[in-house]
């Protein structure tokens, strides 16, 4: 497996955090749009917007209330948002979205967020939540086990989740849905919603700790990509060691076709990308499990091209 080596573009300082904590330490959900980096933490009501390199943070509460400070009652009460992507307007000329997702692994964690973004990438004052039972329940029952969802990715007519697998007890899986259907879903779609399709994909290991999905991004030659991360774990709530992570290549048929082993050694939460005339640029968060470690901002350059 080759290497890849991001480089550390910012930590991921705020300003305002309801803990006065200076910093996100649990970076799970990744867009870059509109000249601005937003970040979802897995273990926050807030999202982050990020304008420079420099200048902390802006948080925008999407749920409301304060989580306790305390860990154990934190992680049992956390809305568990492992998932944020742009959702394009329907409409000709109309404003993007912000599309966030509970992960589902637990009963609590089965909210979407609906997040406005004006012409210029503004964040609404205001959001909107949807259920996720709809589309989780038929899911779980097409698995056999329980879902961890950790990455969603938006085609032009197919909207797919991505399933994080954890030590054999869950598979590494992708569900395809119809665009449709995840707009029936945001307007508050009651009726099940199945996938038209489920692949599972095996990733292999790192010092034989299973890698499992945590984000993906979509490329504008029809493929994704995605990260992965070697966690030792043996269910999807409890947080373990981390291994070491990898960025895959996956084609426009969704064949994966291979991977890259992120050095240092880091747990990579989320990834978007961004297409210049020098190849494709990746952005990555980490997640650093400690309330005490910012998570990062990291930039890599990455190429499509078999063989490099």
């Amino acid at each position: 497996m080759n290497s890849l080596r991001p480089k550390r573009l910012r930590t991921l300082t705020v300003n305002g955090h309801p803990r006065s904590q200076p910093h996100l330490s649990a970076a799970s959900g990744l867009v870059c749009a509109h000249g601005r980096v937003y970040v979802m933490a897995d273990d926050e009501h807030h999202l982050a917007v990020f304008r420079d390199r420099r200048s902390p943070g802006r948080l925008h509460r999407v749920f409301a209330g304060n989580l306790p400070h305390e860990t154990e009652a934190r992680k049992k009460r956390k809305p568990d948002v492992e998932t944020l992507f742009l959702l394009p307007s329907p409409k000709a000329g109309g404003d993007d979205a912000l599309i966030a997702l509970g992960s589902g692994s637990r009963k609590k964690r089965q909210t979407g967020i609906v997040i406005a973004l004006s012409s210029r990438g503004k964040v609404a004052k205001r959001v909107r939540r949807f259920d996720l039972r709809p589309i989780y329940k038929p899911l779980h029952d097409v698995l056999g086990e329980e879902i961890n969802i950790e990455g969603a990715i938006v085609t032009a007519d197919e909207f797919l989740l991505l399933n994080r697998g954890v030590k054999g007890k869950s598979a590494n899986a992708v569900a395809h849905y119809r665009l449709r259907d995840l707009h029936r879903l945001i307007k508050g779609a009651r009726a099940n919603i199945k996938p038209t399709s489920v692949r599972r994909y095996n990733l292999g290991a790192i010092n034989g700790i299973a890698l499992g999905f945590t984000d993906a991004a979509v490329l504008p030659s029809g493929g994704w990509l995605f990260t992965a991360v070697a966690e030792d774990t043996d269910d999807s709530v409890t947080d373990g060691a981390c291994k070491g992570s990898v960025v895959g290549l996956v084609d426009s048929r969704g064949d994966l076709l291979r991977m890259h082993r992120l050095q240092p050694k880091m747990k990579v939460e989320g990834i978007d990308l961004q297409a210049t005339q020098q190849g494709l640029v990746l952005c990555l968060v980490t997640d650093a499990d400690t309330p005490a470690r910012p998570s990062a901002l990291l930039l890599a350059h990455f190429n499509e091209s078999p063989g490099l």
